[in-house]
């Protein structure tokens, strides 16, 4: 058998592979032509095996490593693109460049500046002026909690005891 014929034949299978990873825009067909760019490979590497005559038949053996990493990419490259999918509703490639996560339409816009320092935090004051323990249930803050510890004497202006 002459080694041109299986030469030709791998050069076009990664020649379509490549044009496929270059011009398609839907991951998974991009998946499927690494995959046929890995199956150009082994092709090349059987064939030039039996050319070559090998006693050991590393070329074959080769091909049986690329095959279970084939497999194992093929595998983790279908739950990346499900992952996408599931977050972007699309497996459009000029979709998924932008590493940011898409905005929620009925999400409030971020804060555009933050809160002044020198307004006072607010406050759970009950009727007494004191809140108890209410602003710790109630998700006060570490301020006024120091500011309660202070009032009931626990604790000294400053945080020290």
């Amino acid at each position: 058998m002459h080694i041109v014929y299986p030469a030709v034949v791998s050069a076009l299978l990664f020649s379509i592979g490549v044009y496929g990873v270059l011009a398609r825009r839907n991951t998974i067909l991009v998946l499927m032509s690494v995959e046929l760019m890995l199956n150009a490979v082994n092709l090349n590497l059987v064939a030039f095996d039996v050319w070559l005559g090998d006693r050991l038949h590393s070329g074959q053996v080769l091909t049986l490593f690329v095959i279970v990493i084939a497999a194992a990419e093929v595998g983790l490259g279908l739950a990346i693109i499900l992952a996408l999918y599931r977050n972007r509703r699309t497996v459009d490639i000029d979709h998924l460049r932008a590493l940011a996560e898409p905005a929620d339409d009925g999400a409030p816009p971020p804060p555009t500046d933050p809160p002044a320092l020198s307004d006072p935090p607010p406050t759970n004051a009950g009727p007494s002026g004191s809140s108890g323990r209410a602003a710790d249930r109630s998700g006060g803050g570490a301020v006024e909690r120091e500011a309660e510890q202070v009032a009931e004497g626990h604790v000294r202006p400053g945080g020290t005891r």
